[in-house]
């Protein structure tokens, strides 16, 4: 194996070697780099394309095929074609509302607090999974463009992402063979690709606007001597450009005399819908209307429905530039300059809004707004890779942080290459009843196994009341100092039992010692994943198990005999499938005895709460 240095300030890998930067998009993503010339380039396909659409589709025989090609699938084969996955990366289903009617594909209800799952054919996939396929597609083009291995990259993210999206984010990139030197915010990226900070003798503040096809983020930052300081964001991770799509459609069903119900159900037609609506909008950029007559619709619209369409839409997104200003503590007149990113940003509304808000400063929207993240982010990786001196990054942390949980799991808190000082918190909660004292491990490395990382401290958090499983609320934080010391706090929120410890997170670590730990992570990282993704569906089919087998105890007398013994057997099935060590067989009875519990649980419930009503009035 050849020796890799490591630069323990930054935490980034010192070799002869190109990293890319990478604009993981809702609608699209794209690969750039920074070219002989100096200048950040957006890697082109043989068709001269530079987007990749985030789309990736599974055929029948197992093939998955991602980007242009697979965009063609969204019609002919939906429930088999997976699209705006971004949306769905390190969420649940329960924080997903209404919008699953939107998607062809099959998102499980498993009224769970995990992250959701996708079911293709007989297997069944995370959204970290999903995109990973679509950042091996941007690696692939971009070792086929350069001509050599593609091993590191800059990922960008909306600046509104929490930690478990900023966290999913990071997997999905390690899954698809690239070690993330950083995660950077896409406002950030934007700036950087305009050239803004870069003059050391110049303070200016600028707001970065980004409406994309999913998310919207709005920053005020402040740039000073190379240095950029967020000063405030706010935004909106469900609104974008996808949500002028549906008002199109929306207004489409209306005009036709269409049943709204019925038209998102047969998901070939309500893709084709979308696809249609996202074609004609971009006409409506630079014609007065649009109008197309196909499959027995009237597809119909002008420039004038369209912003009276959308103007909720485009206002919301100014609700969160009023936020942003506020929390900024900057006055409009201080804002120089307006970064406009995200390919909605095209909209002549959009634009008209944003620059009556920011009125007197100066609109930057010369690069292509749908590259300009991804040009960010290659002179971001440039800047990592040491090659650029005229802008400062702050330290940051060689080794990511966490704690154990269950199946001996390590669950990062604060990843490597975090900047510091820096802060994170994460709510757990037991798997056992009546537990009163929760232990903490906390460790230090990057594999998926804490018996793989070095351990850093270990304490109790005790005298938690005795409640069932899966109530208490244990809040775990993580502040990590200048200095590198990190200071752990555990509370239980619902009682307010809280303990504190101190360590020194890199003491005792050699140079040596850190490379060998991220080489390791590299070199294993998926056999890893795999072995993490085995184990969380093992720990939640114990779970439901336990849970299940607790729910027989109690209404056995308000059950079936069959209701009984048929449940006793998906509980036994799903046993079994624990020893297979096989994630999509320990999925699909996990599921089955979901899918078979529910009707009779729904039934216990509606009893439940009609015997609490009695007499009562409402």
């Amino acid at each position: 194996m050849a020796k890799v240095g490591i630069n323990i300030a930054t935490g980034s890998i010192q070799q002869e070697e190109i990293i890319v930067g990478i604009d993981l998009g809702t609608t699209n993503s794209l690969v750039a780099f920074i070219n002989s010339n100096q200048q950040p380039y957006a890697l082109n396909d043989m068709d001269g394309y530079t987007i990749v659409p985030s789309i990736v589709h599974f055929t029948a025989s197992g093939e998955v095929i991602v980007g242009n090609e697979a965009k063609q699938h969204l019609i002919d084969d939906p429930q088999h074609t997976v699209y705006s996955v971004k949306r769905l990366l390190g969420k649940s289903f329960s924080d997903l509302g209404n919008i699953q009617q939107y998607f062809g594909y099959k998102i499980l209800d498993e009224d769970s607090e995990g992250l959701i799952k996708i079911k293709i054919h007989d297997k069944y996939y995370t959204a970290i999974e999903i995109s990973a396929l679509i950042l091996k597609e941007l690696k692939s083009r971009a070792e086929h463009y350069l001509k050599t291995p593609v091993k590191r990259a800059v990922i960008t993210v909306p600046a509104y992402f929490n930690d478990a999206q900023r966290q999913a984010t990071r997997d999905a990139g390690r899954l698809a063979g690239l070690d993330v030197l950083r995660i950077v915010n896409e406002p950030t990226a934007a700036s950087l690709a305009y050239g803004l900070g870069l003059d050391k003798n110049e303070h200016q503040n600028i707001a970065v606007y980004d409406l994309g096809g999913g998310t919207f983020d709005i920053s005020i930052l402040s740039l000073q001597q190379g240095i950029f300081e967020v000063l405030s964001t706010n935004g909106d991770t469900f609104l974008g450009g996808d949500d002028f799509d549906k008002a199109i459609v929306n207004y489409w069903m209306e005009a036709n005399q269409k049943n709204r119900d019925e038209i998102l159900a047969d998901k070939s037609l309500s893709q084709w819908l979308r696809l249609k609506a996202e074609e004609l909008k971009k006409q409506l950029s630079y014609v007065e209307e649009v109008s197309l007559e196909e499959n027995g619709w009237n597809l119909c619209i002008s420039a004038e429905k369209f912003e009276e369409l959308i103007l909720p839409i485009v206002k919301r997104s100014m609700d969160c530039c009023e936020k942003a200003l506020a929390d900024s503590g900057l006055q409009l007149s201080e804002i120089s300059n307006i970064v406009m990113v995200g390919g909605s940003t095209r909209t002549p509304l959009v634009k008209k809004m944003v620059d009556e808000f920011f009125k007197g400063a100066l609109l930057f929207d010369a690069l292509n707004p749908d590259e300009v993240v991804a040009l960010g982010a290659a002179i971001e990786a440039d800047i990592l890779a040491g090659n650029r001196s005229d802008i400062l990054l702050l330290d940051v942390t060689p080794l990511s942080l966490g704690i154990e949980t269950l199946g001996g799991l390590m669950d990062t808190l604060i990843p490597r290459n975090s900047k510091i000082p820096t802060r994170a918190a994460r709510q757990y909660t037991t798997s056992i009843d009546g537990q009163s004292n929760i232990k903490i491990n906390v460790y230090q490395g990057e594999r998926d196994l804490v018996a793989e990382n070095r351990k850093l401290a270990t304490f109790d958090l005790k005298g938690v009341p005795a409640m069932p499983a899966g109530l208490p609320k244990v809040e775990v934080g993580f502040q990590l100092n200048a200095d590198g010391i990190l200071t752990v706090t555990a509370k239980e929120l619902r009682s307010g039992v809280s303990q504190v410890i101190e360590v020194k997170p890199q003491y005792g670590l050699t140079d040596s010692e850190v490379e060998k730990m991220l080489m390791d992570s590299l070199v294993n990282a998926q056999k890893d994943v795999d072995t993490r993704m085995i184990i969380e569906a093992q720990t939640e089919a114990q779970q439901l198990i336990y849970l299940t087998e607790r729910f027989l105890e109690k209404n056995s007398g308000m059950l079936s005999a069959e209701e009984i013994s048929g449940t006793k057997q998906k509980i036994e099935e799903l046993r079994a499938s624990l020893a297979t060590n096989d994630k999509n067989s320990v999925l699909k009875y996990n599921e089955a005895l979901n899918e078979y519990t529910a009707p009779f649980a729904e039934r216990l419930m509606d009893i439940a709460i009609a015997q609490a009503m009695k007499g009562k009035q409402i």
